[in-house]
């Protein structure tokens, strides 16, 4: 690992990068979404996908959850109670017409099963963060521990991780204790932290997410940087092919 001031240095460089627009284009796949009638209805649109976000492109999946929230006929997959209760053959139409499950029996299952998790145990999402009383920890525990069957892929470390930093971001949910959300390594995480020196090339083949997470939250201890602010820097730069140089 590099010296540790030097990574943190460079940190504090990227997010200001970002922050400038220095950084190259910066817009969020998930920016790419509709305006929404109530809280309910925008909790479970930044959720449900969020479980078949995995190894594919991020910026299609979103439009495709556009396009199905803008589809009168399709919308309905939007809401728990609906997706809980419709068949799996109707919830494979509504899901497969603009794309949004390219698995026609894995990604259904995943979303029925996520749906029927919150339905039967809370009724809703908004019910479910007060049953952890909007706090990061509890939510870990509920969603990777005691439900975590119910709840695939999105129970997964990245995924959630993930997820909790949307829930706040485009959800408009303050959750306690929310400097404990770890970065989620992707790709592009990965090859930042090579390049940073925060792993090695070896370790990029054989570390595993956790452990890099792990390694993140070391580096960033006593800084004002929380593990997840990184996120969004890393994923542009990597995006935009590193066009910013380090000074």
């Amino acid at each position: 690992m590099e010296d540790k001031e030097k990574i943190i240095q460079n940190c504090r460089l990227l997010i200001k990068a970002f922050k400038s627009g220095e950084i190259g284009q910066t817009t969020m796949p998930e920016d790419s979404h509709p305006w929404f009638k109530d809280e309910e209805t925008k909790l479970v649109y930044f959720t449900l996908p969020m479980s078949l976000n995995y190894q594919r492109d991020s910026y299609s999946l979103w439009e495709s959850c556009l396009k199905t929230f803008s589809d009168k006929q399709t919308r309905k997959v939007f809401d728990i109670n609906n997706s809980s209760n419709l068949s799996e053959n109707e919830l494979r139409n509504l899901l497969t017409k603009y794309k949004i499950a390219l698995q026609p029996n894995k990604h259904i299952n995943t979303w029925s099963k996520i749906s029927k998790t919150i339905n039967d145990n809370w009724g809703s999402i908004s019910n479910l963060l007060e049953f952890v009383d909007y706090d990061f920890l509890k939510l870990k525990e509920t969603i990777q521990i005691k439900f975590k069957k119910g709840f695939p892929y999105l129970s997964g470390p990245k995924i959630f991780n993930y997820w909790s930093f949307i829930l706040q971001k485009y959800g408009g949910i303050k959750l306690k204790n929310s400097e404990f959300i770890e970065i989620a390594p992707d790709t592009h995480i990965t090859k930042c932290s090579v390049i940073l020196g925060v792993i090695n090339e070896n370790e990029k083949e054989n570390l595993t997410k956790e452990k890099l997470s792990e390694r993140w939250r070391a580096i960033l201890n006593g800084t004002e940087i929380n593990p997840i602010d990184m996120h969004s820097p890393l994923w542009f730069w990597s995006k935009n092919d590193f066009k910013f140089q380090l000074r």
